[in-house]
């Protein structure tokens, strides 16, 4: 009788098992470095409004602050008080991006003096736990207890990124 070439069902079903014992391990460590690359991006997000923030207010002071669509413009921007052209178009127009809505609301009177931008998760404990905010100080604050739905600037527990 020849002897047969290949693998068993026994050996095969051990490739498998090993196979899904490092997916079990792997797959959580990626969705946590995916969630702390859609925060960072978040964060980054708001630095570049606080930034847009103070060149349109520079730039048009009977305005002051502005919103997300004020700051931004369509693709072919032609610098205004209504487009500034100081943040991408994407950005301003949908606001939202890696996970996260923004918005930037200015202050009611004219000029606008004041303002808060705030960055929250679309899809809390999925694309990310913490929610981020800021004002015209600049200052960039996060809150780790609102699951990434909620941030008042300066307010308890809101806390201040180093």
């Amino acid at each position: 009788m020849k002897k047969q070439k290949g693998f068993s069902l026994i050996e095969l079903l051990i490739v498998v098992a090993i196979i899904l014992i490092i997916a079990a391990i792997a797959i959580p460590n990626l969705m946590r470095a995916r969630m702390s690359v859609n925060e960072s991006s978040a964060a980054g997000s708001i630095r570049t409004i606080n930034t847009a923030e103070v060149s349109f207010a520079t730039t048009y002071p009977t305005v002051g602050f502005g919103t997300l669509g004020a700051l931004g413009g369509a693709p072919a921007c032609t610098p205004s008080s209504t487009t500034g052209c100081f943040i991408d178009n994407f950005l301003a127009n949908t606001a939202t991006k890696d996970g996260y809505g923004f918005s930037a609301t200015p202050g009611a009177t004219v000029p606008a003096v004041t303002y808060v931008s705030l960055a929250t998760t679309l899809s809390p404990n999925q694309s990310g736990t913490r929610a981020f905010c800021s004002d015209q100080t600049g200052v960039i604050y996060f809150d780790p207890t609102a699951g990434g739905t909620g941030c008042t600037p300066g307010v308890a527990p809101a806390t201040a990124l180093q």
